[in-house]
């Protein structure tokens, strides 16, 4: 991938912060979804298992399905998210929750369930995709940053701050 990016590093270090925060966004709105799968999944799994359904709300039932081991996570250490309510996949999210009665768990039929996961799974695929791309994107402008730093020296980043 070419390093070729034009630029003073200052606004190639604000392109990269841009696409940082926009990561951090998507990478919110992913685990949202994530976490809404795993209700889901939790309720077909009870259905399965031919268990009652669950006294309380789904408020209640979180701590339960969240307390759950699901995997390592990421080695990232979190950052500090702002995500609007009106970001574009928080009201995707939002939509399709709505569209498939999410809030609804224990009354949709298993065929609504399912299709609910389904959904779920393809908007998680999605925003993984989205993370994807960003970081290419911000892998080369650190590569970038990187080799003009190296042919500068680094007066050129007091210089150019």
């Amino acid at each position: 991938m070419s390093t070729e990016i034009p630029g003073t590093l200052a606004e190639i270090r604000a392109q990269r912060n841009a696409l940082n925060m926009e990561e951090d966004a998507i990478s919110y709105v992913r685990r949202l979804a994530q976490g809404r799968l795993d209700l889901v999944q939790d309720e077909e799994r009870r259905r399965a298992s031919g268990a009652d359904a669950p006294v309380g709300s789904l408020a209640d039932r979180l701590a339960d399905v969240f307390g759950q081991q699901h995997g390592g996570g990421s080695a990232r250490p979190p950052r500090e998210t702002n995500v609007a309510g009106d970001h574009p996949l928080v009201k995707e999210l939002d939509e399709l929750c709505e569209h498939y009665q999410f809030e609804s768990l224990e009354n949709i039929d298993d065929r609504a369930l399912s299709d609910l996961a389904g959904a779920l799974g393809m908007f998680e695929k999605s925003c993984s995709q989205q993370r994807h791309n960003l970081f290419e994107r911000i892998d080369a402008l650190t590569a970038a940053l990187v080799a003009r730093v190296r042919e500068s020296g680094a007066g050129a980043v007091v210089k150019d701050s």
